[in-house]
């Protein structure tokens, strides 16, 4: 499994790298981008603007690779729209809804992350709660436990849709 890597305008985090956790562009490149058509899905979220290359995903699934999308609840309402349009995306998409047991939690991971103002975590937490209320939109429902545990489950999806009669090779006769 391979992870598509996401645009985005803001700017790195300790410790990101540019290619690896995103694609840093600037806000000009990132508007010429949009409008030549190149984003899968694209959004601006708390000031920045984030979005998934079309080529970055389409090439790694025809080099056969499952491809692991992170993306917003905007981001896969607007992906589900293009798989209607496009059968190749069609056959390859699951989705997945991720998210902490409670908002307590979610609240506690943001805390300890403490990269945000408290304005800001009170902003997330009121777009979480309306995120959340869409999980039913998703194949899956995951709900967090651990980067390992979630990891685990996530792989034990991916194997079972491989076996979807849809998505398996047929057997020889």
């Amino acid at each position: 499994m391979t992870r598509a890597v996401t645009c985005t305008t803001r700017p790195p985090r300790a410790g990101e790298r540019d290619g690896v956790d995103y694609h840093f562009l600037d806000a000009g490149s990132f508007l010429k981008r949009v409008h030549a058509g190149e984003f899968l899905e694209h959004a601006t979220v708390y000031g920045n603007s984030y979005g998934m290359l079309k080529a970055e995903v389409l090439g790694k699934l025809r080099q056969g690779k499952d491809v692991l999308l992170n993306v917003d609840v905007q981001g896969a309402a607007t992906i589900r729209q293009k798989a209607l349009e496009d059968p190749e995306l069609k056959r390859a998409l699951v989705s997945v809804f991720l998210t902490p047991p409670s908002m307590s939690i979610l609240e506690e991971r943001l805390r300890r992350r403490a990269t945000d103002s408290e304005a800001v975590i009170q902003k997330r937490l009121g777009v979480a709660r309306q995120e959340i209320a869409q999980w039913k939109q998703f194949d899956y429902l995951l709900l967090s436990a651990s980067i390992e545990e979630d990891l685990r489950r996530m792989l034990a999806i991916v194997e079972a849709e491989k076996m979807r009669s849809v998505r398996a090779q047929a057997p020889e006769l």
